[in-house]
């Protein structure tokens, strides 16, 4: 270890020390979702299964709670649940990541956890320069880097060149990126190895103006390529898509492409973009597949350039939280997403149920971490208010399903919505300071950060015709 990793290993310490007492006051921490102890979290990174044990490591600043410094903050789980946090896993300390270990991807190499990242380089005129860095852990605690093993841009490239995802098949190894084009187009590039140091460019595989896709956004990050029930998927994140409806509203997008992709030519064989969550908070997600064969997604609730300076846990410096782990399934077409069952584990006592007739109205407590079941398939008209703080609502004449929360900014109305013509059932997970909503068994997803009073702990249902209400308490799980 340098003595600069030293160095900032020991500032990073003990700036969590002096402001984790301050950020745990907040009455906004969650309970459930994974978050920083203090300062920044973004991205999901290097999220992978080893040796029986999930490793989800994430962007983080330690030091205050913007984007000024990019470390990767590291947390462990036997069962997605009970999580660890440990000591960074890498901190900016070399030459070739001096201004910042960005995204990358987890991986099994003989025997050993390897990391794949960004490593970002600016001089004094902000001109960037982006290499891709190796790090091996036998403990999977302690990396050793090894330093860049892609140094170089393809022709025709940007600097904005970020965020390898790498897998396994057939014992060649792969990785997809994030690449900017000279003309200021986005595409995902992909790489080969036959030993996961030294890589290959194999070519474009998916982006603005290939594959029959036209213009479409100005850089793709966080891309993720695997194979899921039949079909490959491509899951990335466009930056610079004009809004169209009720689509594409928030600044960035999420989402992904189903098709066929040919590793050799290469190209993608692809259909349209689907956004993969359709709420105020959600990017860069990254999945893997676990040691029981299931491809589960986790994702940055947040989204860059959204006002996050304003959201009130800054005062109590923090910012962010992660999502619930969510297993991914093809089906019809469509990516649809589910929480993972081990998050049953986390109900607490007998849950609460009832019928109920929406005309009537209906107030119900509910503690500030719940999860929330709800048999639509007799209404026609769903309102609800949670927790004082934000609108979830559908109607049948319209097909439109609406969330809507105060602006962090001004305490203006904002509005996410999405189209759901048949609305059969509703799973909402809140949080102190979060919900996520499933709809349709995870045909749509809705996800957002809220703040509600923390004494606002009411749930007011209104609307036409009738609904089975069934809640949970969820406890903190340590």
């Amino acid at each position: 270890m340098t003595d600069r990793e030293q160095e900032l290993r020991r500032l990073a310490a003990e700036s969590t020390a002096e402001k984790k007492d301050l950020a745990a006051s907040d009455p906004h921490r969650q309970r459930y979702h994974q978050m920083p102890t203090a300062g920044l979290l973004n991205d999901p990174n290097g999220w992978v299964q080893w040796k029986g044990t999930y490793h989800l490591f994430f962007q983080w600043n330690p030091f205050q709670p913007d984007h000024s410094q990019k470390f990767w903050g590291h947390w462990t789980s036997k069962d997605l649940v009970h999580w660890t946090e440990h000591e960074p896993a890498l901190v900016p300390s070399e030459w070739y990541e001096k201004n910042g270990c960005y995204s990358g991807s987890g991986f099994e190499k003989d025997g050993k956890l390897h990391l794949l990242y960004t490593g970002n380089v600016k001089d004094a005129e902000g001109n960037r320069e982006s290499y891709q860095c190796l790090a091996v852990s036998t403990d999977g605690r302690t990396f050793e880097k090894q330093g860049p093993v892609v140094n170089t841009l393809p022709a025709g490239y940007t600097a904005h060149f970020r965020d390898p995802k790498v897998w396994e098949e057939d014992g060649t190894y792969y990785f997809v990126i994030g690449a900017q084009t000279e003309q200021e187009t986005g595409q995902v590039l992909l790489y080969r190895s036959e030993d996961a140091h030294t890589w290959t460019f194999a070519g474009p595989l998916a982006g603005s103006h290939l594959n029959g896709l036209g213009a479409f956004g100005y850089m793709w990050e966080c891309p993720d390529a695997f194979h899921l029930n039949g079909t490959d998927v491509l899951v990335v994140s466009p930056q610079g898509l004009d809004s169209e409806g009720n689509r594409f509203q928030n600044v960035y997008q999420a989402g992904y492409f189903l098709g066929t992709i040919d590793k050799e030519m290469p190209s993608f064989d692809h259909g349209a973009f689907h956004e993969l969550d359709e709420g105020f908070d959600f990017y860069a997600p990254q999945t893997t597949e676990d040691e029981l064969g299931r491809r589960i997604l986790v994702g940055w609730m947040g989204v860059p350039d959204s006002d996050e300076a304003y959201q009130p846990t800054v005062a109590y410096e923090w910012v962010h939280c992660m999502t619930i782990p969510r297993e991914l399934q093809v089906t019809n077409g469509r990516l649809i997403q589910r929480p993972v069952d081990e998050l049953k584990t986390l109900r607490s006592g007998d849950p609460l149920e009832m019928r109920m007739q929406l005309s009537f109205g209906q107030e119900i407590a509910v503690t500030p971490a719940a999860e929330i079941d709800i048999d639509c398939s007799a209404a026609n008209r769903i309102e609800l208010e949670l927790r004082s703080e934000m609108t979830l609502s559908w109607d049948k004449d319209t097909g439109e399903l609406t969330l809507q929360r105060p602006s962090f900014r001004d305490g203006s109305t904002e509005t996410r919505s999405c189209t759901v013509p048949e609305l059969h059932h509703l799973q909402l997970f809140l949080d102190h300071s979060s919900v996520e909503v499933f709809v349709n068994g995870g045909e749509a997803v809705l996800t957002s950060r809220y703040f509600p009073h923390p004494q606002h702990n009411v749930v007011a249902a209104g609307g036409d015709g009738t609904v089975v209400w069934t809640s949970w308490e969820l406890r903190k799980e340590e």
